[in-house]
């Protein structure tokens, strides 16, 4: 079955001046042009080729052997190139640039920005863009809570910013722990929270590093008392251990123990953490 926007195996069934004509053995009428710069050298009929089915600018079902950045049913981050006002146009590394209508974005991407989307078919049988991906996630997601993680805000509603974590899994951060403005495109780094029954997650966002580093630092002195005084964790330590120990990236760490350390709260050596 030839479908738009997806790869697939065709047979050549015949070739021509302008190029060879591609489908399946059985239904020839239907098979369409692969222009002749793009015919394989040597290339005789019965041969497959791989190739992305799509319409070209007068309409026509038109296949290509170039690698466009996104086929059906895949997220891809793609860069605007126009605005107009009934939608805007993507770079998806094919010949003819692929529309986003008006009504399928969120918030207002602007030339240059990179928005991440997935491709449909729409009513007149062309492949579009759309910045509604809630379809295409899943869970569960492979994290649990208190991990870092990052990911794409692709929709902004009064219960918080709806993250793709991953650019793949579900995620939601909700507008109690919003601390900045967000907008649909911005990528962003957070703590899970939460891991629902249902394979979601609830997220934390992370701060402007100022900000969060009065928090962070509480978390380091809080666990070195639960811990009588002493971590052993220190400038050397491995990242995936603080990671672990912490929710903390190795950066967030150092700055948090920088600050504990200005303060004469704590001495830090290489691989551990002493109070004072």
């Amino acid at each position: 079955m030839m479908e738009l926007g997806k790869r697939q195996l065709l047979e050549i069934v015949r070739l021509t001046e302008i190029g060879a004509y591609v489908g399946e053995k059985e239904k020839p009428d239907q098979a369409v042009l692969l222009p002749r710069r793009q015919v394989p050298e040597g290339a005789q009929p019965g041969d497959k080729v791989d190739v992305l089915l799509y319409k070209d600018s007068e309409d026509r079902m038109i296949a290509t052997t170039a690698q466009s950045r996104i086929v059906r049913d895949q997220l891809a981050f793609l860069r605007v190139v126009q605005v107009t006002p009934i939608g805007v146009f993507l770079d998806w590394g094919l010949e003819k640039d692929l529309f986003m209508p008006f009504k399928e974005q969120k918030g207002k991407p602007q030339e240059g920005e990179e928005c991440l989307v997935t491709l449909y078919v729409d009513k007149s049988e062309r492949l579009c863009a759309t910045m509604k991906i809630y379809d295409h996630l899943t869970a569960p997601a492979p994290y649990k809570k208190g991990d870092m993680v990052s990911g794409t805000v692709y929709e902004i509603k009064g219960m918080g910013a709806f993250v793709a974590v991953d650019d793949r899994y579900f995620g939601l951060i909700p507008a109690s722990e919003v601390y900045q403005d967000l907008r649909p495109g911005e990528r962003v780094t957070a703590q899970v929270t939460k891991k629902r029954a249902d394979g979601k997650l609830d997220l934390r966002v992370r701060k402007k590093a100022y900000k969060q580093m009065d928090e962070d630092a509480e978390l380091l002195w809080i666990r070195l008392e639960e811990a009588g005084g002493r971590l052993p964790y220190g400038d050397k330590s491995d990242p995936d251990e603080i990671r672990e120990a912490f929710g903390l990236s190795k950066a967030a760490f150092k700055r948090a123990a920088g600050h504990l350390l200005k303060d004469g709260r704590i001495r830090i050596s290489d691989n551990e953490m002493v109070k004072i």
